[in-house]
């Protein structure tokens, strides 16, 4: 269960989030209740401002949110972007990492290669400091009830200061090792299902349009048969509202199944449905959708209308 609003072990602790895209606004919101003192960093101006609004402490950079936090998560898109936060965009001091203080932890929300997040976690033990594998899993909606998923690995010490906090912001937390890695394992396998769900998805859907199946009832029978997947329910229901609104874009698809296959490659190991989805989003990425929401993958099979365009 979620701590409450007034839980002792959280009130006043000093947290900061960078990031404040679909995900990372709604688990700031979690912590906010949970009595923290949070602090947000954004790229894109005037969001941060925006949620500090409501409570909470806005800054400007990495840096100066890390200088004022024992705590410091970090949800961007990618290992490029995670590198920029904690070293800067020129590798040297101006990120998070010059500023935090000896013995303090950074929590890595990202979907990264796992070799990159263990190598963040060295360089960041050299400089004193703790580190926390710890990708997420949900979506939105699930972020914003601290509903989501963590799958965490880290050192005990770590571990000891980050659990909490991870607790307030998800349903299930779970350890999977004590130290850096296969927090981010397990998160690219999750994401190899995901991918592979959602391209089947569009497939199926694809092919009732193509034979002139109604949509709508498509859809009401699938969501109550065998063949159902969380994916097809979710994700389906944007294409029946013609909504394309980027809740995860096409091209988080193309970049987190790039990962797992790369994972794959290095050992040798075939990954045939892997493969094929993610050239489908690929596909779909050149075709003009890569800023859509993944469910936009369905506007590369041809010969089909789908729910709300225009004929």
């Amino acid at each position: 269960m979620n701590p409450t609003p007034d839980d002792p072990s959280l009130a006043g602790r000093k947290v900061g989030l960078i990031g404040l895209g679909a995900m990372g606004s709604g688990m700031a919101g979690s912590l906010r209740r949970a009595g923290c003192d949070v602090h947000v960093c954004d790229a894109r101006e005037g969001v941060a401002a925006a949620f500090a609004a409501q409570g909470g402490v806005a800054c400007a950079t990495p840096a100066e949110l890390a200088a004022r936090c024992e705590v410091v998560i970090s949800v961007v898109v990618n290992a490029a972007q995670t590198e920029a936060v904690l070293f800067g965009n020129g590798g040297g001091g101006e990120g998070a990492a010059a500023a935090m203080r000896p013995g303090s932890v950074f929590v890595m929300c990202s979907t990264v290669d796992p070799n990159v997040s263990i190598a963040f976690e060295r360089r960041l033990e050299a400089m004193g400091l703790l580190y926390v594998d710890a990708p997420i899993s949900g979506g939105a909606a699930k972020a914003a009830s601290g509903e989501m998923t963590v799958m965490g690995a880290a050192r005990d010490p770590a571990w000891a200061l980050a659990a909490p906090l991870l607790k307030a912001m998800a349903a299930k937390v779970y350890r999977l090792g004590d130290r850096a890695g296969n927090g981010s394992k397990v998160k690219i396998i999750n994401q190899l299902l995901a991918g592979v769900h959602i391209a089947a998805a569009a497939e199926a859907m694809a092919l009732g349009l193509r034979e002139g199946v109604d949509a709508a009832a498509l859809y009401e029978v699938i969501t109550h048969s065998a063949g159902n997947s969380w994916m097809f329910e979710n994700r389906m229901a944007h294409v029946l509202a013609n909504d394309y609104t980027p809740l995860s874009a096409v091209d988080i698809f193309v970049k987190d199944l790039g990962l797992v296959l790369d994972t794959a490659r290095a050992s040798k190991f075939p990954l045939p449905l892997a493969s094929t989805a993610h050239q489908m989003f690929m596909q779909a990425s050149t075709a003009g959708f890569a800023k859509e929401d993944d469910a936009a993958v369905i506007k590369i099979f041809p010969g089909i209308t789908l729910p709300g365009a225009k004929t």
